[in-house]
């Protein structure tokens, strides 16, 4: 049976997804349209940067945003200046971690449906005398909707799927910052198997639905 703490986490967890899957679409939209157009010599050390999270335990990446978010990293220091205060063991600590660890999901498949509209099109819409930015919003956006339909799902999931950063970053502090894997760790530790089940199956539920959705729409995808 779910309680109220268990609540508490499943309710944190989803406004944690909700707020990164917007920033990443905020983000990653610009970095994948540059990913996907230029012809600079950063790009491929830009591409191996974005996607860092996908081969680095997440425990590396908590702990390197740790130290940059604490009082003597850069970060802390910039946000104690700034009157913010101190990022770790916070929500917008979580946010920014998250951002980070979920950023090449969002990226890569915007990135992809980016490199396949090709140039036709926005040479179509520049001999109509569309701006670039009007080429992007009025051709690019639209053709490039899947890509933003996957991207939008993969970040979400992959937020609410998150542990080693969470838990780095944000601790294990109720209604605050535990989310549903600390939470699922939690009762798992004090032996609560019953209550993990309700959670751990829920997890379950949920991410079949979201490769089901995935392959159901948009069947040419492929994960790397």
């Amino acid at each position: 049976m779910i309680e109220a703490e268990d609540w508490g986490a499943i309710l944190l967890t989803i406004k944690l997804a909700t707020v990164v899957t917007i920033l990443l679409l905020l983000i990653g939209t610009p970095l994948a349209w540059w990913l996907a157009r230029t012809r600079s010599r950063l790009k491929a050390a830009v591409g191996a940067v974005v996607a860092l999270p996908l081969v680095l335990p997440p425990t590396v990446l908590g702990f390197y945003l740790l130290v940059s978010m604490g009082p003597e990293g850069p970060i802390g220091r910039l946000t104690s200046l700034l009157g913010i205060g101190i990022l770790p063991f916070s929500f917008a600590g979580l946010v920014i971690a998250s951002v980070f660890y979920s950023l090449p999901f969002a990226v890569q498949p915007l990135q992809n449906a980016f490199e396949a509209i090709g140039n036709r099109p926005l040479e179509a819409a520049a001999t109509l005398r569309a701006s670039p930015l009007d080429a992007f919003f009025s051709v690019a956006v639209p053709l490039a909707r899947p890509g933003f339909m996957t991207a939008a799902i993969l970040g979400f999931a992959h937020t609410v799927g998150e542990f080693g950063v969470v838990l780095m970053i944000g601790g294990n502090i109720p209604d605050k910052t535990r989310v549903i894997s600390v939470q699922i760790y939690d009762h798992v530790e004090a032996l609560e198997y019953a209550k993990a089940h309700w959670l751990a199956g829920g997890m379950l539920v949920f991410s079949f639905v979201v490769l089901f959705t995935l392959y159901t729409f948009n069947p040419s995808r492929r994960f790397k």
